[in-house]
């Protein structure tokens, strides 16, 4: 991980007084998850550059405290921590600068105290909401921002976009402030840290964020990003805020528990469930202050709102509850809220659950009290572990099967895969299907980019699920009707749109 800091203040060598490192020297400077060194690749009297280079190792990271994959082994040691800016970085820059970050420098306190002509490179950067949301944070902080998007291969251009940025910045600013907005701003754009996070977060925000933060447009998303959209320490940061004689909003819905089910963010895994979170994260395609319950006026009071999972949790039920479904298979179960809502039914004689992630069906058995369950319902439920885009022959045989917010986790290319093993192989008599209409987004103030979840692939407009929908049908031999969850708004229609598959006695 590099990150490069210039001047063209003249003598521009000043630039090793404000960050105390001399540019005759190599420094290196150990860390627990590998070594930073602070190097000059150039310093001359018009153009000084300092660098700084962090060599992880991933051995170490991996046996380091916070730092394994809770979902399978293997990812401890195969993962893009190594390799790309992150809270890693952040972390050794607060290290290795952290008089500069002050703003002290006895011998050029004069240059310390004002802003000076900056540039600063990082050539790759993990951004989840892409280049914009770059521009977004860093534009109001007197920055020209230069952010591009990185492909996933140049030679395979319709694979698309990374989720890396290059980002160059340039600008007339105040040192110590250059740090600290990347102190700050490096994880929020990454929206990960590597490192359990504790009361003390909030401190070192409100230090870094001193005399910028609570004035920044974007200061909600940015305090909630850092403290990991901890709820309780995001409403005490919003507090601290408060007390610098700000206008500080606390905008945000109280905790409610996200649909789960995903690999994490970022995986490469196939993935078969919608994204599994803590249940302090505030997600807003759960906390939607636009859904209400139907029957009750927008207006209503945040109280008698119905969280939109909620909403969709209970429109799956009453379609295989409709079309008759005995037994159910819940494709990318997570922590098996559906599977809770189907078992109290004993109308389904069968439930079973399946997702790619052994966390989330770990998860799943502590909230469904499997090993506590009455014999006769334990005898109802199945869990197992499996990828929805490898062909599985414990997934046929069932009446109904369901993908509740899943088909958006999967990488468009790998979609026609999934339509293979469960509408081709599989072939349940009914196939529910429900992903986010990304038409609604723009009625989420709250949101922090383009899509709901950093997981997400791709999300659809009503006339992209249409399209898939009929493709689906003509190819498998299925009819399907198209229902709405949520509420359904005149111009940009609901927040959840809905599939309801049956199969055509023949095949085309």
């Amino acid at each position: 991980m590099l990150l490069t800091i210039s001047t063209t203040l003249r003598p521009a060598t000043d630039l090793g007084f404000l960050l105390h490192k001399h540019p005759d020297r190599v420094q290196e400077f150990e860390q627990s998850f590998g070594m930073a060194r602070v190097f000059y690749p150039e310093a001359g009297e018009d153009r000084c550059t300092a660098a700084l280079l962090l060599e992880v190792d991933p051995v170490r990271l991996a046996r380091s405290r916070g730092s394994s994959s809770p979902d399978f082994s293997l990812g401890q040691y195969v993962n893009d921590r190594p390799y790309a800016a992150s809270s890693l970085l952040a972390s050794a820059l607060a290290d290795v600068f952290r008089t500069a970050r002050t703003g002290r420098c006895a011998s050029r306190q004069d240059l310390a105290d004002g802003p000076i002509p900056l540039e600063i490179g990082l050539p790759a950067l993990p951004c989840r909401g892409g280049a914009d949301l770059a521009h977004r944070l860093f534009g109001p902080l007197g920055w020209e921002v230069g952010a591009e998007a990185v492909p996933l291969d140049p030679g395979f251009p319709e694979w698309g976009e990374s989720r890396y940025v290059r980002l160059a910045l340039r600008g007339n600013v105040r040192l110590a402030d250059a740090l600290n907005h990347l102190y700050v701003l490096l994880p929020v754009l990454d929206d990960a840290k590597h490192y359990w996070l504790a009361g003390d977060e909030v401190d070192k925000l409100v230090r870094a964020g001193e005399g910028w933060l609570a004035g920044h447009p974007d200061k909600g998303l940015i305090t909630r990003r850092y403290l990991g959209r901890r709820w309780a320490l995001t409403r005490t940061a919003f507090a601290r805020l408060a007390e610098l004689g700000d206008d500080v909003e606390e905008s945000l819905d109280p905790p409610v528990e996200e649909e789960p089910g995903a690999e994490a963010p970022g995986s490469a895994a196939p993935v078969s469930g919608a994204g599994q979170a803590e249940p302090d994260i505030v997600d807003p395609d759960i906390a939607d202050p636009q859904v209400a319950e139907p029957g009750r006026t927008p207006d209503a009071a945040p109280e008698e709102r119905v969280p939109l999972n909620t909403l969709r949790r209970e429109a799956v039920v009453a379609v295989l509850e409709e079309v008759g479904a005995r037994t159910v298979l819940d494709l990318g179960c997570g922590s098996g809220q559906l599977l809770s809502a189907l078992l109290a039914k004993p109308a389904f004689a069968k439930v079973a659950g399946m997702d790619v992630s052994a966390r989330a069906l770990a998860m799943a058995k502590r909230r469904l009290r499997a090993d506590r369950m009455p014999d006769a319902k334990r005898a109802r439920l199945e869990l197992f572990q499996g990828s929805l885009t490898y062909t599985d022959a414990r997934l046929a045989g069932y009446d109904a099967a369901v993908l509740m917010e899943v088909v958006e986790h999967v990488d468009p290319p790998r979609l026609p895969a999934l339509e293979r093993v469960v509408f081709g192989t599989a072939r349940p008599a009914h196939v529910i299907v429900t992903t986010p209409n990304v038409e609604h987004n723009v009625r989420y103030e709250l949101l922090e980019g383009a899509r709901r979840h950093p997981d997400h692939r791709f999300e659809w407009s009503r006339a992209e699920f249409a399209r898939w929908v009929a493709g689906v049908c003509e190819t498998y031999g299925y009819a399907a009707e198209s229902r709405p969850v949520g509420e359904d708004d005149p111009e940009v229609g609901p927040p959840t749109q809905m599939a309801v598959f049956s199969r055509r006695e023949e095949r085309p």
